[in-house]
């Protein structure tokens, strides 16, 4: 397993921007898939992006199409999620995770991914 700290999460206004890193040890992580998923109060954690080990295939939710960007650089270990155009409903816990493998359109299930991090919060203010 890797293990993943996620950073970037904050404050922002409705229509502003933001970008979260995850972190990633170990040497193997471009063995891994990485996805993003995110917590709200009192909501199930569901998911908002995932990139293959290459970072040639992407997949998003509905929700966040257009406005969010998944991408990762393998030499630094590193998974990033840009977030334009955020909205209130945006606000929520952000985790990324890790999934030793592939992924296609249908990976959207937690339980699909082996790692996780601790999770960073972002707030957006109308």
């Amino acid at each position: 397993q890797v293990q993943l700290v996620e950073s970037g999460g904050g404050l922002v206004q409705a229509g502003g921007s933001l970008r979260l890193s995850c972190a990633a040890s170990g040497r193997t992580f471009s063995s891994y898939a990485m996805g993003w998923f995110r917590q709200a109060p009192g909501k199930e954690r569901e998911f908002v992006a995932a990139i293959n080990w290459s970072g040639g295939s992407t997949y998003y939710a509905d929700s966040v199409k257009g406005r969010f960007t998944i991408s990762r650089d393998n030499a630094k270990n590193t998974v990033y999620l840009q977030m334009n155009s955020l909205k209130p409903e945006d606000t929520a816990v952000y985790y990324c995770a890790a999934r030793l493998g592939g992924i296609s359109y249908y990976t959207r299930g937690e339980y699909e991914y082996d790692s996780w991090g601790q999770g960073t919060q972002v707030t957006v203010s109308s």
